[in-house]
This record gives C-alpha cells, sequence and structure tokens, in this order.
C-alpha cells in the first residue's frame, strides 16, 4: 500500500520543522534590541529638556450639589 513510505515521510517533516525552529530562533537573535547610538541619546534628551512643564491653575471650585 501507500503506507510504506510512511516513517520516511515523518523524518522528512521532523526535519522540517526542527530546521524551521532553528531559523527562527536565530532570526530572533539577530533582530533583537540593539543597544542605542549615543548620537540618538542626545537628541532625545535635548528634547526631553525643551519640553515646559505646565501645572494648572485652579481659580474657582464649583459645587455641583
Amino acid at each position: 500500500m501507500i503506507y510504506g513510505n510512511m516513517p520516511m515521510m515523518i523524518f522528512i517533516l521532523a526535519s522540517g520543522y526542527l530546521f524551521t525552529v532553528y531559523l527562527l530562533l536565530a532570526l530572533a537573535k539577530r533582530t533583537k534590541q540593539k543597544p542605542v547610538s549615543g548620537n540618538f541619546t542626545t537628541k532625545t534628551k535635548e528634547i526631553h529638556q525643551h519640553q515646559v512643564a505646565v501645572t494648572p491653575k485652579v481659580t474657582e471650585v464649583v459645587n455641583t450639589q
């Protein structure tokens, strides 16, 4: 019957699965977040230094009850 080659098919599918998992792990390791360069952090610090803090001033309290 056609089931004579089934053990070979299982081996091929299992090998393909393991190879795919290996490739995905290698890709995840390669695309892991890299350290930020010094130039980018300087720009970020400058942006944060130029932000102005705004505090609300309450002049009147309204009681709605």
